[in-house]
């Protein structure tokens, strides 16, 4: 199946969590999803990502959204692995990949040259409308959840470059360029005024002339 882009209606599914609990996207509706799947429990990159979410997760709930974790894992390995990691939200069981087939992240990867099929590391944001607001393919670990939560928060660095500017405030920069202005130009010297010649002293009586 092809990778649903945003504004395509998120599939559906109903699967079960760590716990056993069944989960259902449904259930969530009127909220963000932020659904991610990653290859295997316990392995060093899925265990960053899955902290990495695990240390946000306030944040990210804070912003209105609701993380799930989705690999090929049984329930009792994701119910180790978010023991031992202390995962605060749902991981969801696919083993069949039937949800990774639907969301198009199930296809062939390569390893040292050996090709295979398997799960490709990818995170969707859903809307409260159930449709996709964002896809990131292939992702790298380092810095994803970050973005994430800066998307969610209406803080990415797109939106930052396409909003518009505040308007500057003319009276206050006239007024510092006109100080800035007076600053820059050389203080005028003064002349000393020409000193006027004494008068003459009248002569003296008696004196001789």
């Amino acid at each position: 199946m092809p990778m649903p882009q945003a504004g395509d209606k998120a599939p559906g599914f109903s699967l079960p969590d760590q716990s056993g609990a069944t989960v259902s996207l449904s259930q969530f509706k009127g909220r963000h999803v932020v659904l991610y799947f990653y290859p295997k429990d316990a392995t060093p990159g899925c265990t960053t990502e899955a902290c990495d979410f695990r240390d946000e997760h306030s944040a990210l709930v804070k912003a209105g959204a609701v993380v799930l974790g989705v690999s090929p894992d049984s329930v009792a390995s994701h119910q180790k692995f978010a023991t031992k990691q202390g995962l605060p939200f749902s991981l969801l069981a696919d083993p069949d990949h039937a949800l990774a087939d639907a969301y198009g992240v199930w296809g062939e990867k390569s390893l040292y040259g050996r090709k295979f099929m398997g799960l490709i590391r990818a995170t969707f944001l859903i809307g409260p409308d159930a449709k996709v607001v964002r896809v990131w393919p292939k992702v790298k670990v380092a810095g994803h959840v970050a973005e994430v939560l800066a998307t969610l928060q209406g803080g990415s660095s797109s939106d930052a470059a396409s909003a518009p500017k505040a308007p500057a405030k003319a009276p206050v920069k006239a007024a510092a360029a006109k100080k800035a202005a007076a600053e820059a130009k050389p203080a005028t010297v003064k002349k000393p005024a020409a000193k006027k010649a004494p008068a003459a002293k009248p002569a003296r009586k008696g004196a001789r002339a």
